[in-house]
């Protein structure tokens, strides 16, 4: 099973000061020429203040991020379920689970980042500013991510579950096939209408993944899930082609 998360635009600052970032550590070496393209052009970006403010879409309160992007080759690291924050990763809450639920985080659970493409749950990484609409200078980041992406996606057997927002699915969509699932976080009106979710589907989605990392489960197939969150009070269902529906 792989679960795909959206990153977040806020991370954790700190981590093992006697590491650094390598691109040899993190998972999906095929993607490493790429990771070198987007780093070299977000740390060049980043040498000019009022340039990079506007790429990264930041107010005065947040130039620390720009300084942080001039030094990422430099800065401590620390696993990606650690470094990012914002709702989901709160429900999430990895750094309070035991080691063996962190060990199915590493092994199951992947973050789609800009900068780095998909990273594993375990990677170590630092901390960075730098989402889905960042403009670097002669780069496109979907032209750049969504192939390759895709591809290392597309290399793994079995079920495929996307939690990511749609401006991610955009930088490397799931390829259609056989066990490749959309999750939605919806709620069911008093009249059985489900509704989307704004601030919640984000946390749904963060205790949902802890759930199935506290169970240890590596589910083969979508029945498979669907039998597991019936028998633990989660409210799973098919919805349309392609998507299940997580009820909150």
């Amino acid at each position: 099973m792989l679960v795909i998360l959206p990153p977040s635009e806020t991370k954790r600052d700190g981590g093992d000061d006697t590491r650094v970032l390598t691109l040899d550590a993190l998972s999906y070496t095929d993607l490493s020429l790429a990771r070198e393209q987007v780093l070299s052009a977000l740390v060049a970006l980043s040498h000019d203040d009022a340039t990079a403010a506007k790429a990264l879409k930041i107010g005065p309160t947040l130039m620390f991020e720009v300084a942080r992007n001039r030094v990422i080759h430099s800065s401590p690291v620390m696993p990606a379920m650690d470094r990012y924050t914002g709702v989901l990763y709160d429900g999430l809450a990895a750094d309070t689970l035991d080691a063996g639920a962190r060990a199915f985080l590493a092994q199951h659970v992947v973050v789609h980042s800009a900068l780095f493409g998909l990273v594993g749950a375990g990677d170590p990484i630092p901390a960075y500013r730098m989402s889905h609409d960042t403009r670097l200078p002669e780069l496109r980041l979907k032209h750049l991510w969504r192939a390759p992406v895709s591809a290392a996606i597309d290399a793994h057997d079995g079920l495929v579950l996307d939690l990511r927002s749609e401006s991610y699915v955009e930088l490397g969509p799931v390829p259609t096939g056989t066990e490749r699932y959309y999750l939605r976080v919806l709620s069911r009106g008093a009249d059985g209408t489900k509704r989307a979710l704004n601030h919640f589907n984000k946390k749904g989605k963060g205790q949902f993944v802890r759930a199935l990392a506290q169970s240890g489960i590596d589910h083969p197939t979508a029945d498979s899930l669907l039998a597991w969150a019936a028998a633990n009070n989660i409210t799973l269902e098919r919805g349309s082609d392609g998507e299940l529906d997580l009820l909150v």
